[in-house]
């Protein structure tokens, strides 16, 4: 999907975009006179869908995605979103907007592709988020589980400020190796700030 998208971008008249690494943030960032000027994340995620006999146990026909997407890493870039951290081209709060692109898809094993039925959905992450976290081990994020939820933006927080408030109050564990990471991006912060006002009483001389 990655690949997809960069070739069409590329045909885009005034659109510009880099590629994230394998476990940055964001997998795309697009920019350039073509989106009026300001700098976007795009994430791609893929989900499956919960197996039908699941569905069907559960005594109702809602169908769920068989885990919850993890829309962010909650203790670093998305908790400090003024810091630059290792893995993003620039803090979270540089960018004018934030995308999810979902593939939504129904495991075949017995074909040669794969995958059935697939779907694409693309919404803001805060439309899609839960209170949850996506992994019991790791500090992520996690969007609802319902597939028409998904569709229909229809997550936890009625606005993105609810959401920024609920999970940046969140009490994530602090691992020394993000502890660490972020003691430096602090410390980058620091002396782009003191090179700021040192240039700034500069033009006053």
């Amino acid at each position: 999907m990655v690949d997809f998208l960069l070739a069409r971008l590329d045909g885009i008249d005034g659109a510009e975009v880099q590629r994230g690494s394998e476990r940055g943030y964001p997998d795309l960032e697009i920019g350039g006179p073509a989106f009026g000027g300001g700098v976007f994340a795009i994430d791609v995620k893929a989900a499956r869908r919960e197996n039908a006999k699941k569905t069907r146990e559960r005594g109702h026909e809602d169908e769920k995605t068989q885990s919850r997407i993890t829309l962010y890493t909650g203790n670093t870039y998305f908790r400090h979103p003024d810091l630059h951290w290792p893995g993003c081209f620039r803090p979270f709060n540089e960018y004018a907007g934030h995308l999810d692109l979902i593939l939504i898809y129904t495991l075949n094993p017995d074909s040669t592709h794969r995958v059935d039925d697939l779907e694409l959905i693309v919404q803001e992450p805060w439309r899609i988020a839960s209170k949850e976290r996506s992994s019991t081990t790791r500090e992520y994020i996690g969007a609802v589980e319902k597939i028409e939820d998904l569709r229909q933006g229809k997550g936890a927080f009625a606005t993105p400020e609810a959401f920024y408030k609920y999970w940046r109050a969140y009490h994530f564990k602090v691992s020394p190796q993000v502890q660490k990471q972020y003691e430096r991006a602090l410390a980058a912060k620091m002396r782009e700030l003191e090179q700021y006002k040192a240039a700034q009483q500069q033009r006053l001389l």
